[in-house]
């Protein structure tokens, strides 16, 4: 589990392609090395990883194929920045929002323009995900909890201060970049026993969404 608060930027070093569709990374750091143990969980541009082996200034990962298919991470050089953060601790203050580590799906920057100290993005993501898409609603991009400020369709606005701007990989982000988004997670859950109760509502009294469009209640 974490939280959105990126702790630093780590410097990808090596990049090993162990198969057509699965690599091993070797990711330069330091805050986020002061008590590492093999097994921990980093979150590299929001996608949670577990650490192989490291060092006192870097650190390895074994990215398996469905991650390598469905995340930024495939598209990563040797040399190219990461947002890091480590598995949130019990006894530290929850400064972000509820992040599994675990990406939805992809979304395309299309449009950056700078307003006074901020920076607005709008992102293009996938139309399945909108509706876990809420406006003030939190949204986790390439690992940083930020805060919807616009909806249109299936793109969505968010703002980074100067703080975010210098301290993420997010600052360095243009038109066309691509980027790993994690909706939020409680909306999930929500969606889902909504879902559920629904086809239990269907199943009991054989009304469902074709036999309300029949006869012309939709």
């Amino acid at each position: 589990m974490f939280t959105g608060i990126i702790e630093e930027k780590g410097i990808i070093k090596k990049i090993n392609n162990v198969s057509e569709q699965s690599i091993q990374m070797t990711i330069g750091a330091k805050k986020i090395l002061e008590d590492a143990n093999l097994g921990d969980s980093i979150a590299v541009n929001g996608i949670c990883l577990t650490v192989t082996d490291f060092t006192a200034s870097d650190f390895q990962v074994d990215v398996m194929p469905e991650t390598v298919k469905s995340t930024s991470l495939n598209g990563l050089q040797t040399g190219a920045s990461v947002n890091l953060e480590r598995a949130m601790a019990a006894n530290g203050r929850f400064g972000g929002h509820f992040v599994s580590g675990h990406v939805d799906g992809i979304g395309k920057i299309t449009h950056k323009q700078k307003q006074e100290n901020a920076i607005y993005y709008d992102i293009q993501v996938p139309a399945e995900l909108t509706k876990f898409i809420l406006f003030k609603g939190s949204i986790t991009v390439d690992g940083t909890s930020l805060t919807v400020f616009g909806i249109n369709g299936n793109t969505c606005t968010i703002s980074l201060i100067p703080h975010t701007v210098s301290e993420t990989v997010l600052g360095d982000k243009k038109q066309g970049d691509i980027v790993n988004i994690e909706c939020d997670m409680l909306a999930k859950y929500v969606q889902n026993m909504l879902n559920q109760q629904f086809s239990k509502n269907e199943e009991k009294s054989g009304i469902d969404q074709d036999f309300l469009s029949q006869n012309g209640f939709m």
